[in-house]
């Protein structure tokens, strides 16, 4: 079955970086556009960004543009999210999810605090 795994995810000071992770299985990971989504306390999820399958095509929400940067390894099956001057509002839970069915991983926690 479809399974995602984040990892990465901590404690991090204003300013700071984290690299997260999303290791798939059960499917053919090269055939998919994948996605990174957050959820604030309170808030609801939001797109953060995504990546086609071959990783040529990428997309950013405005908060993050010129910080966060997706990629992936297809030989690996992983997705990565390298996240750079990170700001206290990015804290949230980040999920990995894959773009064509409702596959979502169980979430890695983010707080940027000082």
């Amino acid at each position: 079955q479809v399974q995602l795994v984040e990892s990465g995810g901590g404690l991090v000071q204003p300013g700071g970086s984290l690299n997260l992770s999303c290791a798939a299985s059960g499917f053919i990971f090269s055939l998919y556009t994948m996605s990174w989504y957050r959820q604030a306390p309170g808030k609801e999820r939001e797109l953060v960004a995504r990546i086609n399958n071959i990783g040529i095509s990428t997309y950013y929400a405005d908060s993050v543009k010129g910080r966060f940067i997706i990629s992936r390894d297809n030989a690996k099956n992983t997705m990565y999210l390298q996240m750079n001057s990170l700001k206290p509002e990015d804290t949230a839970v980040y999920f990995c999810k894959r773009v064509n069915g409702d596959y979502w991983g169980q979430g890695t926690q983010v707080t940027v605090s000082a």
